[in-house]
């Protein structure tokens, strides 16, 4: 059974560098956006640290320029800042070449709309079947694209963010902290912001060289190095960003990883103790939101996984703050995406305004166990393991099920998610109960039906 496929989503494109994101499949997939926007458009680019970035860029650049359209290289940049960089330039698209979180053989390619969001699910079908058929509009000599370049992402970035805030309370509070970029895209901008938000910090694997420290997803046993650097330097907070700087995990003053689950509920009950609103979460985030938001009078909108539907969702019922629950909080004052840098400033706007340590913020959440495996998914397996998990809880008259992505399972002690993984070749399994042995039993009855039908594949 292989794992290494190219991986197309509505989250973009992902591959292993030397495997299936080859130059070609870069360059071809260069030529199906341009084809999709048109000769005489224009987009930015921006890209992660990794080594393979520029080769990556590189060829999906030759694509769009072939195809007559203009490229704004933004150099390295994080993920929030290439989506800002759309709207601030009033261009037509954008492309990110990064693999967010995955490995160091792994590379990817996201692009986005005329608005700085990601594509819409049927868009990212139609840029899917524009590749694979090759149905390309490549362009004659007086018509290709030129290439262009633009330095002012980060500066940008920060006033973006700054503007939102309350920089003068944040720096009132003369907050130390501790962040961990990963190498990655967050090594420059990140400490500029510290630096604008008046913050005493240290920074841990800030080079942006691409080699990453360690396992670059911002969770648990990742972070043994952070947790214990906010303990030995007394810190108010440590910051944990993945290679893109899309997504931020937070660790207290006493070094504790209280949980990716915990970025957005902090920035959730932080945004409306202040604006009035709903808000919006994917179909695995935590119920913590759903308890803020109604201990605020307003109500959680859920959608399908990916910041793409989130989005979607956030447009279609008006809803002022969203995110997702694996670190990820999306403020369209300042992106139309995940960002590492609004979460950073509103845990330490809300540390600054209720003069409370984090471990107190966090406490204060009501709290639940959620239990993530992830497991080899074959093509077509998630399905099955969906259906035959639809067949094991039927009995259950309580049972509530939502097949927008993968399957939901609700039941009053809890609830349980299979899905494929729109970015590596696996299914993850979830489930959140206020209870831990709930928890584990409802994870435990999934995996085992999934097992049964990986070892069929």
């Amino acid at each position: 059974m292989t794992t290494d496929r190219l991986m197309v989503s509505v989250s973009g494109v992902r591959g292993t560098i030397g495997g299936t994101l080859s130059p070609q499949v870069a360059c071809d997939f260069g030529c199906a956006f341009g084809a999709m926007l048109g000769a005489g458009k224009r987009v930015v680019m921006g890209r992660d640290t990794r080594q393979s970035g520029p080769m990556v860029c590189s060829a999906v650049a030759a694509g769009l320029l072939a195809s007559g359209v203009d490229v704004v290289d933004l150099g390295i940049v994080t993920t929030p800042g290439v989506a800002m960089m759309v709207g601030k330039l009033k261009v037509d698209g954008g492309v990110i070449v990064t693999a967010s979180h995955n490995p160091m053989p792994y590379n990817g390619i996201k692009f986005l709309q005329a608005s700085g969001a990601g594509l819409t699910a049927a868009m990212a079908k139609d840029l899917k079947s524009l590749w694979q058929a090759k149905r390309f509009a490549l362009a004659n000599v007086e018509q290709q694209g030129r290439q262009g370049h633009d330095d002012t992402t980060h500066q940008r970035h920060i006033a973006a963010v700054c503007e939102i805030c309350d920089t003068k309370a944040i720096a009132g509070g003369k907050f130390k902290v501790v962040l961990d970029s990963i190498n990655g895209a967050g090594c420059t901008v990140t400490p500029m912001l510290l630096e604008k938000l008046g913050c005493e910090f240290v920074h841990l694997n800030g080079e942006p060289t691409g080699v990453f420290a360690h396992q670059p997803e911002p969770i648990e046993e990742n972070l043994t190095s952070l947790c214990e650097a906010v303990r030995q330097s007394g810190a108010a907070v440590g910051f944990a960003q993945d290679p893109d700087a899309d997504r931020l995990v937070v660790v207290d003053e006493k070094g504790t990883f209280i949980g990716e689950e915990y970025t957005l509920a902090l920035a959730s009950a932080f945004v409306l103790s202040t604006r009035k609103g709903k808000l919006a979460a994917n179909l695995v985030t935590s119920r913590m939101v759903d308890d803020i938001a109604l201990a605020a009078g307003t109500e959680v909108v859920r959608a399908a996984t990916g910041e793409a539907n989130v989005l979607a969702a956030m447009k279609a019922e008006g809803c002022i703050f969203g995110g997702e629950g694996n670190g990820g909080v999306i403020d369209p004052r300042v992106s139309p995406t995940r960002n590492s840098l609004v979460g950073i400033a509103m845990v330490l706007q809300y540390l600054a305004e209720t003069d409370k340590a984090l471990s107190e913020l966090a406490e204060a959440i009501p709290s639940y166990v959620m239990i993530k495996k992830k497991m080899p998914c074959p093509p077509g397996a998630a399905e099955l393991v969906a259906n035959q998990t639809r067949e094991a809880f039927a009995s259950n008259p309580k049972a509530q099920f939502n097949d927008s992505d993968g399957l939901r399972v609700d039941i009053p002690e809890g609830w349980v998610c299979v899905r494929p993984s729109n970015t590596e070749p696996i299914m993850r399994v979830f489930a959140e109960a206020a209870d831990k042995n709930i928890a584990e039993t409802l994870v435990d009855k999934v995996t085992k039906i999934a097992e049964g039908i990986v070892v069929e594949k």
